[in-house]
């Protein structure tokens, strides 16, 4: 299959790099999906993609399958027990205790005591397998409509047939390599309903906490199979999905259909928040660039940025300061609902990748350097 060489940032390394890998490569992916993550006092220090909230605690993830988590804002740290050694890209709970982690090799794991012990609940191969059963239930259901289409539609419908079967093929390759492509989001609304997203347009639906998933790539409009990179809720009960190639889905019913939204920016988006306000949507990514919407989606503004660092994260004080972290250190804060924000680099301009308010006005930052915890401005305290 063709791949496209893009990264997310720090964490995903180059998604093009494992196809280029010969066959021993797919028994080392293999090894990894089945060596449990190795405790180590360096799991603080090296490299994490993602923090979050699981009530009072805080849970992250990064490279070498480390989970860890904290119940005192992050000063001191204990490492869950992890099942397999890929990288984790992402992290969110749908409860206090019912949390979900994915990453590369197309690995899910979930867990049930708040991040202390994990379990694999899907990979790569089997997510493969999902979609191609998709493919072909799409392939089965465009043949239909060319029986009855008229002549004036049946070519238009005869070559999007063959685009689905290329992707299809490209897929059934793909499964001879080994289970390679990451996911790189997760999003649960409760301890049954979720959604997991990633490269080459992966998209998945649970309705029973991860026992069974759903192939969903049919719902969403991206016949290109560009990359999703991340999947939010917004207040007022919409969800959002943004993407590779300036990639915007939104959903007003829970996530049974999705509109694809106009975007202003036709680069990589890697993350997306709702800013607290109903309907508000934040979305950011390569280059700095930052999309605002007060109606989901539907119209937006560009907000100025100089720094012009690729952002990755970005969360929602309680009282209401937006934050967003990137590349090379940087940490934007906003207190006037996205009209402007605040640029700050830190000194060691180390790649941060996530961060979670912590007590008082403070944050804590992962990413390249690990855990620190800051001011809110992103300075290390005195």
């Amino acid at each position: 299959m063709a791949k496209r060489l893009t990264c997310k940032t720090l964490g995903a390394a180059c998604l093009g790099l494992s196809m280029a890998w010969s066959s021993p490569a797919a028994f080392a992916l293999a090894d990894i999906i089945e060596t449990p993550a190795r405790q180590t006092d360096l799991a603080t220090t090296s490299l994490l993609n993602d923090a979050v909230l699981a009530g009072d605690r805080i849970v992250a993830v990064g490279e070498r399958g480390h989970i860890i988590y904290s119940d005192d804002d992050g000063k001191t740290w204990d490492q869950g027990s992890v099942p397999v050694s890929v990288t984790l890209t992402a992290v969110d709970f749908g409860s206090d205790t019912h949390g979900w982690a994915v990453g590369h090799s197309g690995v899910v794991l979930h867990t049930e005591d708040a991040g202390e012990s994990w379990n694999l609940q899907l990979t790569g191969i089997e997510a493969t397998e999902l979609a191609i059963a998709g493919k072909e239930a799409q392939i089965a259901a465009m043949e239909e409509r060319i029986e009855e289409a008229p002549e004036s539609e049946k070519e238009d419908l005869e070559w999007a047939i063959d685009d689905v079967v290329f992707t299809m093929e490209n897929m059934q390759s793909d499964l001879d390599i080994g289970p390679v492509n990451p996911m790189l989001s997760v999003w649960f609304e409760d301890d049954q309903y979720g959604f997991v997203v990633g490269a080459y347009g992966m998209i998945l639906r649970t309705e029973d906490g991860g026992e069974t998933w759903e192939d969903w790539a049919s719902k969403i409009e991206n016949a290109q199979n560009f990359h999703l990179n991340s999947i939010t809720s917004i207040t007022g009960g919409a969800l959002a999905i943004v993407g590779e190639a300036g990639q915007i889905h939104v959903s007003v019913d829970d996530g049974d259909t999705w509109e694809r939204r106009e975007s202003p920016y036709q680069g990589s988006l890697f993350g997306v928040i709702g800013t607290g306000q109903v309907n508000e949507i934040l979305a950011f990514g390569l280059r700095g660039n930052m999309l605002f919407s007060t109606d989901l989606g539907k119209s937006w503004r560009m907000v100025p940025n100089s720094a012009g660092a690729t952002l990755n994260d970005g969360v929602v004080a309680d009282d209401g300061r937006i934050t967003l972290v990137g590349n090379g250190g940087t940490v934007l804060m906003s207190g006037n609902d996205a009209d402007s924000f605040r640029e700050h680099f830190r000194s060691d301009r180390a790649g941060i990748m996530s961060v979670v308010p912590v007590s008082g006005t403070n944050l804590l930052i992962v990413g390249e350097s690990g855990v620190t915890i800051t001011d809110a401005r992103g300075k290390n305290l005195q």
